[in-house]
């Protein structure tokens, strides 16, 4: 929201000075995001008339002008502006003038003197470009200081809105809060209701009355179309950042601006019958002012007539009824449409428009009727007309329920001591209607104050206008205990110091993703859509956290980056029956060379098993088995599923050939995600005692089907708890020369050891061949010689 400073003295002015009245509002929650002045700082420039004009005797282009300043003689200035002439009244920087780039003196210019500059507005600093001096009304005062004239000693200042406080986007409702913050006395705008004449007004229907509880409309006839905006209206259009159109135009934006209540106008002869308002309907389109041709949907609004929808209500109005330079009878609508109805359908024609802004956070639907007899007596004043009565349809307006506000509670959350007295007055400045019963007061929100509701909002208005500033920063007092930490658990983040001391860079990725990548990596999975996303590549919430990752990936590898180790920690979101899920998971991706470039290193990249290694290390003290599997996003030979007991954690695997090509990257990437609450699960550590006895291994090489996998012989051999045993794992896998295609021989390493005696030959024997005659039981396996 962006205003000039004098526009809004004009409604309040309290005592303070520019410096103070934006700290006063950025402290209210109505932050000044820019406070910059109309101009630059520049002195000595008056108003001066031209008097005459004279050829100068040694340059083509210069002329010697005679300027009356309300000196007591004229001044001769050399100017070379092409556009002055005798009669004109200019911008005259006068001797010793102090302009933004440099300052004004005696000059000789090809041997005549001047006495003083012409200016443009780009010698002011008030425009990058000029083609020639600034001319000024024929009424303005000689010699008068241009600041002065101009009212050039303004401030313009830019609110930066919280989406909740839509009745500060306009002057009036800024007015309104300062009036409030520091108890000074305010107005509205005051003018004469226009007399209503015998204006013939075409039939209005309201046939979406849920969605349009108000709509009010007034023929205004006979305007000049030539009519042009005061010079007033344009300056304050203009410091609000709005180019004049048209006075019609002009006006609905400058009530706009002023009231906060959008307005449209229709040319009234354009009009085919009366009005509708209504929902769209199927296959209906309209071309937008800004002649944009738009599919309607069936929630949208519309104001129709007998040859169909002749404006997207609340948003923006269609080009066949646009007001333009022949109107001379216009219809004026003002109305109050549910913000429900008008959020999210802007942006969901990609447009961005001041009215959808203010009409789907909700405007004062109280002041419909007084915003449009006030644009109705601007726009009679400017281009002359008749105004019909006014035709209003209502339904049901919003009800606002009284909130019971408790002085005492106002007190426990604030910290500060206010009495019932002092609640009472901050209520009245604030013009909240309420009634005092007995302790509580029953405060019945404003038609302008939406974002009221509850009693903490009415505390937080308290604390606004009590001021942050005064309340007092205490130490809050708590007692401090210990608080029970149990070993059966442990902390998310002892996942990520693992990671992160195997070489990973932890990252936090958008919850909101692409639906491609949903389709691409999780194509199981019915992603959950998101009704008004941010973005177009934003559209859905992610049910895997490797879309991310491969994003990162991607913005690191276009920056140059060859080696890449992630890893992150985050909620992803499933749709259920009655519901969502939100399970924690955490995922790595590595990519790349397995160790950073070094000499005493061949570069090597990294592969399925470095890879598991650190989901091994990062699942420790828990036992995690791998068992090969296929997932749609990863490669088909290179993947596996990650149990846990007879719980599935999770996956591992290169990414797949199709995905690589499709991402565009040079080589595979690895990467794995796990279910986080599984894994926090841990075990008390048990005492053991430390063997004084040297332990033994025996190697275990067998012959086995090719299907079969190294697991579950190791899983059948770990079973079988031999209690001398303390450790198998596989050493070796071998295919090839003297092992048959359909087999392959399997290696195992076995630790066994007693803490009471040495092993002999004859015991551990005894075991290695217990755990040959398990697996030839099982397996079918047969030793390796």
């Amino acid at each position: 929201m962006k205003f000039s400073e004098l526009w809004l003295r004009s409604y309040v002015n309290p005592s303070m000075d520019s410096a103070a009245l934006s700290h006063l509002l950025t402290m209210a929650g109505l932050e000044v995001e820019v406070m910059e002045p109309v101009a630059a700082d520049f002195t000595g420039v008056v108003v001066g008339h031209v008097v005459s004009v004279a050829p100068h005797p040694d340059a083509d282009r210069l002329r010697v002008c005679q300027v009356n300043v309300g000196a007591d003689a004229p001044l001769q200035i050399v100017c070379g502006a092409p556009n002055v002439c005798a009669d004109a009244k200019v911008l005259c920087a006068t001797v010793g003038a102090k302009l933004p780039e440099f300052e004004i003196k005696k000059a000789k210019l090809r041997g005549v003197e001047s006495m003083g500059m012409l200016c443009s507005a780009r010698e002011l600093g008030m425009a990058d470009e000029a083609d020639g001096l600034w001319l000024l009304p024929a009424d303005a005062p000689i010699g008068m200081n241009v600041r002065e004239y101009l009212r050039l000693n303004d401030n313009l200042f830019t609110l930066k809105l919280t989406p909740n406080r839509s009745d500060c986007l306009s002057v009036t409702g800024i007015a309104r809060e300062v009036a409030a913050l520091t108890a000074s006395a305010w107005q509205l705008p005051t003018f004469d209701t226009v007399p209503a004449s015998a204006v013939d007004v075409p039939e209005i229907v309201v046939t979406a009355k849920d969605a349009s509880p108000r709509y009010c409309a007034q023929v205004i006839a006979g305007i000049n179309p030539n009519a042009v905006t005061p010079d007033w209206m344009v300056e304050r259009l203009s410091r609000s950042g709005v180019r004049a159109i048209s006075p019609v135009v002009d006006v609905t934006n400058y009530v706009l601006l002023e009231l906060g209540q959008p307005l449209h106008a229709f040319d009234l002869d354009k009009l085919n019958g009366g009005i509708n308002v209504r929902m769209a309907l199927p296959d209906e389109k309209l071309t937008l002012l800004n002649d944009q041709v738009v599919q309607l949907d069936q929630d949208m609004l519309v104001i129709a007539d007998q040859n169909g929808a002749q404006a997207l209500a609340g948003i923006m109005g269609g080009a066949a009824t646009a007001v333009g330079d022949t109107t001379t009878s216009v219809l004026l609508e003002s109305a109050f449409f549910q913000p429900d109805i008008i959020a999210g359908r802007a942006r969901r024609l990609n447009l961005t428009t001041d009215a959808a802004h203010r009409f789907e956070r909700g405007v004062d639907y109280a002041q419909t009727n007084y915003a449009l007899a006030r644009a109705t007596q601007l726009i009679v004043a400017i281009c002359g007309g008749e105004a019909s009565a006014v035709t209003e349809v209502l339904g049901d307006l919003p009800k606002r329920a009284a909130i019971s506000l408790r002085p005492e509670r106002a007190v426990k959350v604030l910290g500060v001591s206010l009495t019932h007295e002092q609640v009472g007055d901050l209520l009245q400045r604030a013009q909240f209607d309420y009634v005092a019963e007995g302790n509580i007061y029953r405060v019945t929100p404003p038609s302008y104050r939406f974002d009221l509701t509850i009693e903490v909002d009415l505390i937080e208005e308290l604390a606004r206008l009590y001021g942050y500033e005064n309340i007092p920063a205490t130490t809050p007092v708590a007692a401090l205990s210990m608080l029970p930490d149990t070993e059966l658990s442990r902390p998310v983040d002892n996942l990520r110091h693992v990671l992160v001391g195997r070489d990973y860079q932890e990252v936090i990725t958008y919850g909101f993703v692409d639906a491609v990548w949903e389709a691409d990596l999780a194509p199981e999975l019915t992603p959950v859509t998101l009704k008004n996303p941010i973005a177009s590549h934003m559209s859905v919430m992610r049910s895997t956290l490797m879309g991310g990752l491969l994003d990162v990936l991607q913005t690191n590898l276009n920056r140059r980056q060859t080696r890449v180790r992630i890893m992150e920690v985050g909620h992803c979101y499933l749709a259920q029956d009655g519901g969502y899920a939100q399970p924690l998971r955490i995922a790595g991706l590595a990519y790349g060379d397995v160790m950073p470039e070094q000499w005493s290193v061949a570069a090597q990249c990294v592969d399925f098993y470095d890879v598991k290694a650190d989901v091994v290390a990062m699942c420790i003290p828990q036992m995690v088995r791998f068992e090969a599997a296929q997932h749609p996003a990863l490669h088909p030979g290179q993947s596996a599923a990650i149990w846990l007991g007879d719980v599935q954690l999770g996956w591992l695997g290169a990414l797949h050939p199709a995905l690589v090509q499709k991402f565009g990257l040079s080589s595979t990437p690895v990467l794995f995600e796990l279910a986080v609450e599984p894994l926090l699960a841990t075990k008390v550590p048990e005492h053991g005692e430390i063997s004084r006895l040297p332990s033994v291994r025996r190697d275990l090489a067998v012959i086995v089907e090719q299907n079969l996998s190294a697991q579950s012989l190791l899983d059948a051999m770990l079973s079988a708890k031999i209690p001398s045993v303390i450790d198998i794992a596989l050493f070796d896998l071998y295919r090839g020369k003297g092992i048959d295609s359909d087999k392959k021989s399997l290696a195992f390493r076995v630790l066994m050891q007693d803490n009471q005696k040495t092993l002999t030959d004859q015991e551990v024997d005894a075991v290695m061949a217990q755990l040959m005659s398990l697996l030839q039981q099982k397996f079918n396996a047969q030793l390796r010689s």
